[in-house]
C-alpha cells in the first residue's frame, strides 16, 4: 500500500496527533510532578485506601488510581515517577497497573454509551454492565493477587526527604518545572519516534492486514451466526463503532436479538483489543515506562482484561441459553 508523504496529509494524520498527545502526556506528568511535589499522594489516596491496604499496596497506588478516573496518563506517570523515585518496586508497579482497571473503565464510559445507546438501544446497557463487571472483577483479583504476593508493610513506603517536606504552591511549581524539564524530555525521547514507526506500520496496513487475519479465523466462534460473524468483522476490520452500527442495522431488521448482540460484541472486544491497545497505547506508554516495561505492562493487561471478559461472556451465555 503505497504511503501518503504530502505535507498536508502528514500534519493532519501525525503532525497534529502527535503534538496533541504530547500535549496530554505533559499535563499528565505536570500533574503527576505537582501532586508529589506538595506531598498531597495520601490525601488523594485515602479514597482508594482501604482497598489498597487490604491488597498491601503502596500509598502512590491508591493516589494512582483515585487520580485515574480523570486521567490515565496522570496516574500512570504517578507510578513512573515512583517506580524511577524507588518509591515502588517493579511488582508493585505491575500490580498497580492492573489495579488501575476499574477507574480507566469508567473513564471511558460516558463516551462509549452515548455512541452505543442511540444504536443499539438496551442492548448498550448490558454490554457496558458486563464490561463494568469484567472490570470490577479485575480490579478484585488483583488485589487478591497483591495481597498474596506482596508484604503487609508495602502499604507504608518509605519517602523521600522530597516527598517528606512540606513546600508551598510556589516552591513546589518551582520544583515541579525543575523535574518536568529533565522527564518529558526522556518521555518525549521514546514516544516520538516509535510514535512515527507505528504511524508508517499504519499507513502501510500492517495493523489492517494484522485485524482482517484474525476476523478470517472464526472456526472456533462456531455457535455464532453468519450475521454476528459480519458484526465481528466490522469491529475487527474497522472501528468498534462500525461494529456496533452493523449490529444496530440487524438489530433493527430482526435478524438478530440482542442477546446474541452483546454476546458478539464482548467477543469482538476480546478479539480487537490486543491490535489497538499495540497500536495506541504503546507509543505513549513507552515514554513513561521504557519501551521493554510498558511492553510488559500491556501484555498482562491485555491477558487480564480478556480472561475477565471471556469470564462474564460466558457467565452471560449460560444464564440467559
Amino acid at each position: 500500500m503505497p504511503v501518503d508523504i504530502s505535507l498536508p496529509h502528514l500534519w493532519q494524520h501525525l503532525g497534529w496527533p502527535l503534538t496533541r498527545l504530547l500535549i496530554f502526556l505533559s499535563i499528565g506528568l505536570l500533574v503527576a510532578l505537582f501532586i508529589e511535589s506538595l506531598n498531597w499522594t495520601k490525601k488523594i489516596a485515602s479514597v482508594a485506601q482501604p482497598l489498597t491496604r487490604f491488597a498491601h499496596l503502596p500509598t502512590l497506588a491508591a493516589a494512582s488510581f483515585s487520580i485515574c478516573f480523570f486521567s490515565g496518563m496522570a496516574a500512570n506517570t504517578m507510578l513512573a515517577e515512583g517506580y524511577n523515585d524507588k518509591v515502588i518496586t517493579r511488582r508493585e508497579l505491575i500490580l498497580a497497573n492492573l489495579f488501575n482497571s476499574l477507574p480507566s473503565n469508567f473513564l471511558h464510559l460516558p463516551t462509549t454509551f452515548f455512541i452505543m445507546a442511540p444504536i443499539i438501544k438496551g442492548a448498550a446497557i448490558v454490554y457496558l454492565g458486563l464490561t463494568v463487571t469484567a472490570a470490577v472483577l479485575r480490579t478484585l483479583l488483583v488485589a487478591i493477587i497483591a495481597r498474596l504476593l506482596l508484604p503487609a508493610n508495602a502499604t507504608v513506603p518509605s519517602q523521600t526527604s522530597a516527598q517528606a517536606k512540606n513546600r508551598t504552591f510556589r516552591e513546589a511549581w518551582q520544583n515541579t518545572v525543575k523535574r518536568f524539564h529533565r522527564r518529558i524530555r526522556k518521555i518525549a525521547s521514546y514516544t516520538v519516534p516509535i510514535y512515527i514507526l507505528f504511524y508508517f506500520l499504519s499507513e502501510a496496513g500492517f495493523f489492517t492486514r494484522a485485524e482482517l487475519f484474525i476476523s478470517e479465523h472464526f472456526s472456533w466462534l462456531g455457535w455464532l451466526s453468519p450475521e454476528a460473524i459480519s458484526i465481528l468483522t466490522f469491529q475487527m476490520a474497522a472501528e468498534f463503532t462500525a461494529g456496533v452500527a452493523a449490529a444496530g442495522a440487524l438489530l433493527a431488521s430482526g435478524s438478530m436479538g440482542q442477546q446474541e448482540v452483546v454476546l458478539v460484541l464482548l467477543a469482538g472486544n476480546v478479539l480487537s483489543s490486543p491490535i489497538r491497545a499495540l497500536r495506541h497505547q504503546y507509543p505513549y506508554y513507552a515514554g513513561i515506562f521504557k519501551p521493554a516495561l510498558a511492553a510488559k505492562l500491556l501484555f498482562i493487561g491485555q491477558g487480564f482484561r480478556a480472561l475477565s471478559i471471556i469470564m462474564v461472556m460466558l457467565l452471560y451465555y449460560w444464564l440467559i441459553r
